[in-house]
């Protein structure tokens, strides 16, 4: 399958701080393509790289066999980029946006009007199409932005965590979005923080101090997970992540929601003997511990350490 961006050993420095440090990724054509990675990993330098807002100190990136560096204007026919901030304008309504859009990306006449009745459907705003973008939920101000970055029909779109403060069913909804898109022959790649949505996309690259640390199927990605991993439940997760990681006869120790994920090298049962004894040590009682399979966030967090 070929690849519709392809980066070979891309590098971009800030004065003494290496934002990206060798990178290589390659996204395919009609892919949903997650980056997840901690803050100020690289993935908001290489998305504006990748749409040729800034320049790679080295490296080769192609976007479509395009060079954003030397084909920009040729790359911002078929490009769609959101950014973290989408700008849009608050006193216009959503229909106004969507034209104003539509006249940036110089729609022709004759396409604008079906490619707007077609976002605000696809987008689920045809009921909102007259209110003013101020007073839009963030959950609809996203798919606006997502339908104005739309409006000129790209055929790669970049997204810099666009669902980040949205509320989960809004989430839901503009995943359900990009999956009709994807099948629509669209190759995304998506910044997310979340492990849920990562899971949604076809492969998923963790990136860490600007390299990318593996590339897999999501399915694929708790095998990677070489240790024992236990889940506990207490009534005072806290003060039992603490005892636990106190005791220094364990790997990772982690507090997820109510339960902690306990991992480290040997089985099951002598983990769990031992988890048992620290936390009676401490009285704090067990209300469940079971070795569970890792979890993508597990992984991830493993490969961080």
């Amino acid at each position: 399958m070929t690849a519709d961006i392809h980066c070979d050993n891309v590098a971009k420095r800030y004065g003494s701080v290496a934002a990206l440090d060798g990178l290589d990724l390659q996204v395919r054509e009609a892919e949903m393509h997650g980056l997840i990675g901690p803050d100020g990993a690289g993935k908001t330098t290489l998305l504006r790289i990748l749409c040729g807002l800034l320049f790679a100190d080295s490296g080769r990136i192609r976007l479509a066999d395009h060079d954003p560096r030397t084909q920009s204007r040729a790359l911002r026919a078929f490009l769609g980029y959101m950014p973290q901030r989408f700008s849009l304008y608050p006193d216009l309504t959503v229909t106004e946006n969507l034209r104003f859009f539509a006249d940036l990306f110089q729609v022709k006449p004759d396409e604008r009007e079906k490619r707007l009745q077609r976002l605000l459907s696809f987008s689920r705003l045809g009921p909102f199409s007259e209110r003013k973008a101020a007073a839009l939920s963030g959950g609809m101000k996203q798919k606006l932005a997502l339908s104005c970055t739309l409006i000129h029909t790209p055929r790669i779109l970049l997204l810099d965590e666009p669902t980040t403060g949205v509320d989960p069913v809004s989430r839901r909804e503009f995943w359900d979005i990009l999956a009709e898109m994807r099948g629509e022959g669209v190759t995304i790649l998506v910044s997310t923080p979340y492990m849920d949505e990562a899971a949604r996309c076809d492969r998923i690259s963790f990136i860490h101090k600007g390299k990318v640390l593996v590339t897999d199927a999501p399915a694929n990605i708790p095998g990677l997970y070489r240790q024992q991993l236990l889940e506990v439940k207490t009534a005072e997760n806290v003060a039992a992540a603490r005892a636990i990681q106190a005791d220094g006869g364990f790997s990772s120790v982690q507090v997820f929601g109510d339960r902690i994920h306990v991992s480290a090298a040997g089985d099951a049962a002598s983990m769990r003997k031992r988890v048992q004894a620290c936390l009676q040590q401490h009285h704090i009682s067990i209300e469940e511990i079971r070795p569970v399979p890792a979890t993508i966030e597990d992984v991830f967090v493993e490969l961080l350490r």
